[in-house]
């Protein structure tokens, strides 16, 4: 008897070559399946190459001008510093380069064939290749499309303004330059703006940045932000851009007016939906545009799935992995999988940085039960020594009942590295005190978090 599914060109049709596609696809071909997949852009997606990975560079960077004031207050005569931003973008460039010919190769030595065109759904299970004038077929497919900026439509003037697309590009540093947005890319791009000597105002038209964090940790950023000099400015927007010979005029809804050479937009990403085709073969999408899927990443459409950004469920690259292998798993290995979303860590490479995992105070209090906050605010020893009046934050959040650290908290120096082992000790369901049984490493900023033993109490509250 015939295998139906040899009727079909390929097992597995991938489109998109991001972190969840490729993971997807080498893990399918790997196993013996036949394989395609489509890019229209270059292969490693928004974390290789307008994501993650070069603004984590662009970080790196910007970190130097704080540290060389860090080299003087421990005695080292700095000299005359200067940045070379052509010099960076090129090295930049060379690298991203390589990471995406790494992804390349991988794909092709797993046995994928990798397609450099737009792919489009004509079908369930047909995908025309629009830059080769021709259609497959495929038992499978995965869309792994991710996100894309995007600018408000209707603002005046909005074709001045740059999104986080261009801000890697940049022909030349500004000397001036007005952040909009309140979310991580926006904090991170401001600081590393500001870092590299730019003059950096941050706009955001809601109470405080970085809304669905904890408010400690959103308002500590905030007075950080403005310590290092970025002026942030909160509770309007945008009502036009002017570009005038002097550069760009932005007219804010209070009436006052910021001039800057570029205008940077990080108001918001979309999943990258539009003209794939997705209608002709059936898939929902909600009312954003995202794809709907059940909790094994699967569309109502059953031999097509969809992992990453353009399931708008948690957007990041180590989650649109995580989807990729367990659709793998399901899909082709008979051992169905989903990706337990809950208590997934993240990182803001803000200046300085934050880590976070599990719930913040807020949600915590509104999930019910009684919960205990256990924070300390201090001076790093690093900072100490030469009078530096930046502050950390450490925060934990406990269910009173049961004892469990439920979120974890911090903000500043090397938090991202943090973070990563606090969210095995939540995930894992430690208590409050199997924490404070661990003994501290002395001396280092993450011993707070074994020996905070006092619950906070806000003044004027018993």
């Amino acid at each position: 008897m015939s295998d139906p599914k040899r009727d079909y060109d390929y097992d597995l049709f991938v489109i998109g070559a991001g972190s969840g596609g490729v993971r997807a696809a080498r893990l399918a071909a790997m196993d013996g399946h036949r394989v395609a997949v489509a890019e229209e852009h270059r292969v490693g997606g928004t974390c290789v190459i307008r994501g993650c990975i070069p603004k984590k560079f662009m970080v790196y960077a910007s970190e130097f001008s704080q540290s060389f004031k860090t080299a003087r207050g421990y005695g080292w005569t700095v000299g005359e510093t200067t940045f070379d931003w052509p010099a960076f973008l090129s090295a930049k460039d060379i690298e991203i380069a390589r990471l995406s010919g790494v992804y390349v190769t991988n794909l092709r030595n797993a046995g994928a064939d990798l397609i450099h065109s737009r792919a489009e759904l004509t079908g369930a299970h047909t995908v025309r290749i629009v830059g080769e004038d021709r259609t497959v077929t495929a038992d499978k497919i995965l869309i792994a499309t991710g996100g894309w900026p995007t600018l408000p439509p209707d603002l005046p003037g909005v074709e001045h303004a740059i999104t986080s697309n261009e801000a890697f590009h940049l022909p030349e540093l500004p000397k001036r330059v007005l952040v909009v947005g309140g979310g991580y890319i926006a904090v991170e791009f401001a600081g590393i703006f500001n870092g590299l000597g730019v003059e950096t105002t941050l706009l955001y038209r809601g109470a405080n940045i970085l809304r669905g964090f904890d408010d400690d940790v959103r308002a500590h950023l905030a007075g950080e932000l403005e310590r290092r000099g970025i002026t942030v400015i909160l509770g309007c927007h945008h009502d036009r851009l002017e570009k005038t010979d002097a550069g760009i005029v932005s007219h804010l809804t209070s009436g006052h007016t910021v001039e800057s050479d570029v205008v940077m937009f990080a108001t918001g990403r979309a999943a990258k939906t539009q003209g794939l085709g997705l209608e002709a073969a059936g898939v929902a999408l909600t009312g954003s545009g995202a794809v709907v899927v059940d909790e094994f990443s699967r569309t109502n459409i059953p031999n097509i799935w969809a992992v990453g950004d353009v399931t708008d469920r948690i957007n990041l690259t180590p989650v649109a992995i995580r989807e990729a292998a367990a659709f793998v798993e399901t899909a082709f290995r008979d051992n169905p999988q989903s990706f337990d979303h809950q208590d997934v860590a993240s990182a803001v490479f803000s200046q300085p940085p934050i880590g976070s995992v599990g719930l913040t105070e807020a949600q915590a209090r509104h999930a019910g039960g009684k919960i205990d906050i256990y924070r300390s605010v201090f001076r790093p020893m690093k900072g100490t020594f030469y009078g530096s009046e930046e502050r950390m934050l450490m925060k934990l959040v406990v269910d009173q009942a049961s004892g469990r650290v439920l979120g974890c908290h911090v903000v500043g120096q090397d938090s991202p590295e943090i973070i990563q082992m606090a969210a095995i000790a939540i995930k894992l369901g430690a208590t409050k005190a199997q924490w404070d049984n661990t003994c501290a490493v002395h001396p280092t900023a993450a011993e707070e978090l074994v020996t905070m033993r006092t619950p906070y109490m806000p003044a004027g509250l018993t």
